[in-house]
């Protein structure tokens, strides 16, 4: 399961850029096109980060759908189901993937406040 790998990717991460401090989410945008289960990545996340500084941080997890650039006509596809790769205005099958290949941590969020124990 690549979600574990992931997952402890992400938490070493999220404990540097964190300094310390008590974070309360982690935020991702996951593309379709990487394979990767989101439920799978939820038990991967609470398995890497138990017994850690990040035991109370939430996963949140935005899925970011597959798009096709056209080269010939310049429209944009948005992939549904079984991914074809042909234009939806056109047919062409000259088209480039545009999004759904992301796995970014965009965002963590934390408690600035020393008072709170974090």
């Amino acid at each position: 399961m690549h979600e574990l790998a992931l997952s402890q990717q992400v938490a070493r991460l999220v404990t540097r850029a964190a300094a310390g401090r008590r974070v309360a989410a982690v935020h991702l945008e996951v593309g379709h096109l990487r394979q990767v289960t989101p439920e799978a990545l939820e038990h991967a996340w609470v398995a890497t980060v138990n017994r850690t500084p990040l035991a109370s941080a939430r996963l949140v997890v935005t899925a970011v759908p597959a798009a096709v650039l056209c080269a010939d006509c310049h429209a944009e596809t948005v992939l549904a189901g079984v991914p074809r790769f042909d234009c939806g205005a056109c047919g062409s099958h000259d088209t480039r993937v545009v999004r759904g290949e992301e796995f970014r941590l965009t965002a963590i969020d934390v408690d600035d406040d020393p008072t709170t124990g974090g």
